[in-house]
């Protein structure tokens, strides 16, 4: 069956292309499995609730815009009556009823890793034209207006090229709740708010399900934009703008998904497993949490036939507090491929240790491939249980960093990847392998030995044990690493001390063991006389090289055979009508430099989790193709471009 809804509709209409219903909630109470929903050109200021879902892949319930129509969903109203309160201060008083069950200005930022500001932040905005504003701590900050500097909190990473300029953080609001009515007070400077488009959250999501279980929707064609989204640690629920909630086989498709408050798309966890955690907060570390959820997850449906496998592809996601694309537990067997993800916690106004463009907890065999991902604080971290994720393909620019794989086992495949930021990779993890990658700027390595994580049955979320990372068990293979001065913000999410560990090329891992025959050996020596627990801590696990490229000061590990020249390739992301290119200047010694074909068999199998690097659908892996997707014959170039010349190359990276 198919439906329509226009804004010239009407609900009491049978849907019908001539007679179509006002709301995209209406088509959401009625539609079943195979049904489809046309929405044509409009604002639609509503919440999605879809009451059921499809069948399996071929019988899906789809939502989608009429192809050459802009359709907008948005979790804002418009308020228009503003009284002017004191120069160029404004108020307006605002019914809760309005609002419903949940009122934005009451609801406070709060949770787990959620660290800056100290002042009541809430998941309430005020949008300027679009735009949204600042929220001050107090209405005396609204009237005088403080310029805040780019970050909060020591340890906020420094993302270049961001959006925020120091004149924007003038433009700021306060609220007060009350029994029966919101009073919001802004500073609009020069304009008048009644003569502009002012918009304030109201609806926490746009396109979200009540219930559990509403599997096989698709999403396609819309912009939705202003949700009112909670901070969504790992250890709560996490609901997002636009989300299936616990559920499975979603597609979100060709989207363009702007200013939530947290998190964009969240393919996370539900509150079938939450506590109270405000008044047990300090009875157990948030790492014990969420220790103990990944047991309690299986018994609640975590599993392959249940929840995940869903398509993130060709969106544009941007201006997001917390997360473009995010969750936990949720996100297992999906595909995240061609979207563009950019300016997520650049607003700077908050910041917790969930932050980044997308950030996964248990990426059981995910695959991220072909984004583009810029100008995010970090542009994408995988926490916990990144076994099987496949990375490939993507180009990331302009970030506080690029990558962070934490407290993992592996096996993790990151291949052909451009890294085009001074920061590239913090490596908290073991058992990765990163072949044909670019790296233009440095990596951070560390061992974690205070938080034991979970490892997995091949392909299944069925624990199978759980391990400290030891620091090694990786793999670089036929990379290029580039060196040079690299802009790096002070502070890293792990401090100065973190800052002792980062390096440019592969020179971090030059006291680990180049074989498993020399890591038996170590290990055999260290636990002499005692037992082997100490020794497993004390020696770190093998590094694997081979086929590097280090141009222009980047540093390779001791004794390994690569070649190392000091030529600049001068690497620069140019952008020009809707395409990226990549320029970089190639010697002629890195085009005669040639190396073999990466498999699984040379990548060998991890010493934690014992499971061999394969493709999501259990193949051998080879890297029998570049970037572009040419094909790797005879002889095999190191870097991410198989197509590469003597001198100055211009390469298309990119096209939306």
């Amino acid at each position: 069956m198919e439906y329509h809804v226009s804004i010239y509709g009407n609900d009491q209409n049978p849907g019908g292309k001539e007679c179509p219903f006002r709301t995209i909630s209406k088509a959401a109470e009625i539609m079943r499995a195979g049904d489809r929903v046309l929405v044509h050109e409009g604002v639609y200021r509503e919440w999605v609730k879809p009451a059921r879902g499809g069948k399996n892949d071929l019988c899906r319930i789809t939502y989608e815009a009429v192809p050459g129509e802009k359709v907008v969903m948005k979790g804002s109203e418009v308020i228009s009556d503003w009284e002017n309160d004191e120069g160029t201060v404004w108020k307006a008083k605002i019914p809760n009823a309005l609002f419903g069950d949940y009122n934005p200005y009451a609801e406070r930022m709060k949770g787990d890793w959620y660290l800056h500001p100290d002042y009541p932040l809430h998941t309430g905005e005020v949008y300027l034209n679009g735009k949204a504003m600042y929220e001050a701590a107090s209405l005396e900050d609204v009237r005088q207006p403080k310029m805040r500097k780019k970050g909060v909190g020591a340890y906020y990473p420094r993302c270049t090229e961001t959006i925020l300029y120091p004149e924007d953080t003038i433009y700021q609001w306060w609220s007060v709740v009350g029994k029966e009515d919101t009073t919001i007070y802004a500073n609009f400077q020069e304009y008048n708010p009644n003569e502009q488009e002012v918009e304030i959250n109201v609806r926490e999501s746009c396109f979200y399900p009540e219930k559990r279980g509403i599997d096989f929707i698709t999403v396609k064609g819309f912009e939705i934009a202003h949700g009112a989204t909670r901070w969504a640690p790992p250890s709560a629920k996490q609901q997002g703008m636009v989300g299936p909630r616990w559920s499975k086989g979603w597609i979100i498709q060709n989207n363009i998904i702007h200013d939530s408050k947290c998190m964009g798309i969240s393919i996370g966890r539900d509150d079938l497993f939450v506590v109270d955690l405000e008044k047990e907060r300090f009875r157990k570390s948030g790492h014990q949490r969420q220790l103990e959820l990944i047991f309690e997850a299986g018994s609640m449906g975590w599993s392959k036939e249940h929840i995940g496998s869903h398509i993130i592809c060709d969106n544009t996601i941007y201006n997001c507090g917390q997360n473009g694309i995010g969750g936990n537990l949720g996100c297992i067997f999906s595909k995240i491929s061609h979207n563009q993800i950019y300016n997520i916690g650049t607003k700077c106004e908050f910041f917790g240790h969930e932050i980044a463009g997308i950030k996964l907890h248990t990426a059981i065999d995910v695959e991220i491939t072909e984004n583009r991902i810029h100008h995010c604080t970090l542009g994408t971290w995988l926490d916990w249980e990144a076994q099987g994720v496949y990375v490939h393909r993507n180009l990331y620019q302009k970030n506080g960093r690029d990558l962070m794989i934490e407290v993992t086992h592996g096996p993790h495949l990151i291949e052909n990847n451009i890294f085009a930021s001074d920061y590239n990779l913090d490596n908290i993890a073991q058992g990765g392998a990163y072949v044909h990658n670019l790296f233009c700027g440095v990596i951070c390595q560390l061992p974690e030995l205070e938080r034991v994580t979970p490892y997995h049955f091949a392909h299944s979320t069925a624990v199978r044990g759980y391990a400290f990372v030891y620091g090694g068990d990786d793999r670089f293979y036929n990379n290029i690493f580039v060196g040079g001065e690299k802009e790096i913000s002070e502070y890293t999410i792990f401090g100065e001390e973190g800052r002792k560990h980062t390096f440019v090329g592969t020179v971090g891992y030059s006291d680990c063991p180049v074989s498993l025959a020399e890591y038996f050996e170590r290990i055999d020596k260290a636990s002499k006389g005692r037992g082997n627990t100490e020794a497993y801590v004390e020696v770190k696990q093998p590094i694997y090289l081979g086929g590097n490229v280090y141009l222009n000061g980047a540093n390779p590990c001791n004794g390994e055979d690569a070649l190392i020249l000091n030529d600049d390739p001068q690497v620069e992301i140019l952008e020009e009508n809707g395409k990226v290119y990549l320029e970089m200047t190639v010697p002629k010694e890195v085009v005669d430099f040639s190396e073999d074909l990466i498999n699984s068999e040379r990548l060998g199998t991890g010493r934690i989790v014992e499971e061999p690097f394969f493709t999501l659908k259990g193949k051998e892996y080879v890297s029998d193709h570049d970037y572009a997707g040419n094909v790797r014959q005879e002889k095999i170039l190191a870097g991410p471009f198989q197509q590469i010349e003597e001198e100055r190359n211009r390469i298309e990276i990119w096209c939306e």
